[in-house]
């Protein structure tokens, strides 16, 4: 599999509860990296919208995280034998084999489910995702001001089951950790904040 060499960068699952996760994530990019995403220019409000579709079995998001926040995503949707995955990675970790790595998790995932085909759509001028597209020896078409890359799957094998399956594991375990460490976060910082000034008591001495 595609290594991703960043400090602290860790490919997983994302699970149904880290939708906010994800909305955060997609909140966070800038207007040229919104719009390579959505193939058009969108609200926050439309934003917010689209990360609450992400459940569902049909739906598999594997996102790349740096020191426990999402920087990147693969949005897998499985229609029967056919497949459309979307990409988003924040600038500063553009272009460091991010992309690769979450089109290969998404190609695992779609083999093992019988997915023959697998499809990313994107602008004309958006040539970052039609390099990677041919990196996976993607059928290439133009029409009407987009991009359209196809890439066919094998048939699953008992060898590409046990990679999903280990590379689930990893997932969870990595989730486990995530998880408590944004409620110790959350804890901490409801410890730490100062109490609300109508619940202060206020003591004078003559």
């Amino acid at each position: 599999m595609h290594q991703v060499f960043i400090e602290g960068g860790l490919i997983r699952k994302l699970w149904t509860v880290e939708t906010t996760v994800y909305r955060d994530h997609l909140l966070r990019l800038d207007p040229e990296s919104r719009r390579n995403r959505f193939n058009a220019t969108i609200s926050d409000d439309t934003v917010r919208g689209y990360a609450e579709t992400v459940r569902g079995s049909d739906v598999v998001i594997h996102g790349f995280f740096v020191d426990g926040v999402l920087r990147g995503v693969a949005d897998l949707r499985i229609l029967g034998r056919e497949a459309e995955a979307a990409f988003s990675i924040e600038r500063p970790w553009q272009s460091h084999g991010v992309g690769s790595a979450l089109l290969e998790r998404s190609l695992l995932v779609a083999r093992n489910r019988g997915v023959k085909l697998l499809q990313v759509c994107c602008l004309v001028d958006n040539y970052r995702m039609q390099q990677l597209a041919r990196k996976f020896e993607a059928e290439i078409i133009f029409d009407f001001g987009t991009v359209i890359g196809t890439m066919e799957n094998p048939y699953p094998t008992p060898l590409s089951l046990v990679q999903e399956i280990a590379a689930d594991g990893h997932s969870f375990i990595a989730f486990y950790i995530d998880f408590q460490s944004r409620l110790f976060r959350s804890v901490g910082s409801i410890a730490t904040r100062p109490p609300h000034p109508s619940r202060l008591e206020v003591h004078t001495s003559c």
